[in-house]
């Protein structure tokens, strides 16, 4: 049991690093408004992934593949990607400076959970992944049953947690080492991409 918890830790580590959507949008946030806002779109996404982790291992992955339910579920995703990353850029052009860091549970870190949640449970190809983690996690460590996918599960979200604490962290590091014009940059860089992902995103549709 402890062995699939410490693989599950590392893929965890290993999922989480890779750069995608949801980190541009905690970075874009982040250097905006501090460890809030970069911390919130993580734990949003981490919830959103813990909802198609629980479907995906309980084997209603298949239902996804259904286009009914797909298409416009990744639609959804696509326009609120591009939503995004327009205000990354509509922000970047404002001429404003970095929000100053405020305290915990204000209004831009609960709306920045909302967006995080949204992006992760609007991407249908989460479920694919926790789909084949059942099957991996067998056909690695031998029959998984309840116990086994439990702890798998627990070890992927251990290291999510861990990552959404480090990738926050990161991020503020570099907020207060980049200078204002640097920032409006970057969160531009940031709206790019996301837009870049709707795209890309849309094109896998196809």
């Amino acid at each position: 049991m402890f062995e699939i918890f410490m693989v599950a830790l590392w893929l965890g580590l290993v999922f989480n690093a890779a750069p995608g959507a949801v980190f541009s949008e905690s970075l874009r946030r982040g250097i905006r408004g501090g460890f809030g806002p970069a911390f919130a779109v993580q734990v949003g996404s981490l919830v959103g992934d813990a909802v198609w982790a629980v479907l995906g291992l309980a084997g209603v992955g298949a239902l996804f593949a259904v286009p009914a339910l797909r298409v416009p579920l990744t639609v959804a995703g696509c326009v609120l990607l591009a939503w995004l990353g327009m205000a990354g850029l509509r922000d970047a052009l404002a001429h404003k400076g970095p929000d100053p860091v405020t305290g915990p549970y204000v209004k831009q870190d609960r709306q920045a959970m909302a967006v995080g949640a949204g992006m992760s449970l609007a991407n249908p190809w989460n479920v694919v992944y926790w789909s084949g983690a059942a099957g991996g996690v067998g056909a690695v460590l031998g029959p998984a049953g309840a116990a086994e996918l439990g702890a798998f599960f627990a070890g992927f979200m251990a290291s999510s947690v861990l990552w959404c604490v480090i990738s926050a962290g990161l991020i503020v590091v570099l907020r207060r080492a980049l200078p204002p014009l640097a920032v409006r940059v970057l969160e531009a860089c940031c709206g790019v991409s996301l837009l870049a992902f709707a795209i890309l995103q849309l094109y896998r549709l196809m």
